[in-house]
C-alpha cells in the first residue's frame, strides 16, 4: 500500500480526475484546499510581491488529494492525471508522489 499525493494545480480539472480515478478503482480520495508558496509570498510578504510571476501555478487554485492505495493503481492514477492535465514535467502543472504505508486502520478491506 501507498500513499498517493497529488497536488493539482488546476482545480477546474478536479471533478475529471476524481471521476477517472473510480473508474480505474482508486475508491476514496481526501480532497484540500491548498496554496503555494509563491501565492503566500506575494500576497502576505510585501517585498516578494514583485517576484510574484515567477512561481507558476500561484492564482490559489490548487488541490491536494491524498489516497491510500495500492503502487499499481497509484501508477495508473498519475497517468490519468497527465493525459488530463497535461505532462506533470511542465512547470506549475502540478506533483505527485507516493509515500509507503506501513500500517493502516480503518479503510475496507478491499485495498
Amino acid at each position: 500500500m501507498v500513499l498517493l499525493v497529488i497536488v493539482l494545480s488546476d482545480s477546474a480539472l478536479l471533478e475529471e480526475v476524481l471521476e477517472a480515478f473510480l473508474e480505474i478503482g482508486v475508491q476514496g480520495a481526501t480532497v484540500l484546499g491548498a496554496q503555494g508558496m509563491g501565492e503566500i509570498l506575494s500576497q502576505e510578504v510585501p517585498i516578494f510581491a514583485g517576484l510574484r510571476q515567477l512561481f507558476p501555478g500561484g492564482e490559489g487554485k490548487h488541490r491536494l488529494i491524498l489516497s491510500v492505495t495500492d503502487r499499481a493503481k497509484a501508477a495508473e492514477a498519475v497517468g490519468l492525471l497527465e493525459s488530463i492535465g497535461g505532462p506533470l514535467a511542465d512547470k506549475g502543472s502540478g506533483i505527485a508522489f507516493t509515500l509507503p504505508v506501513d500500517s493502516l486502520w480503518g479503510l475496507a478491506e478491499e485495498l
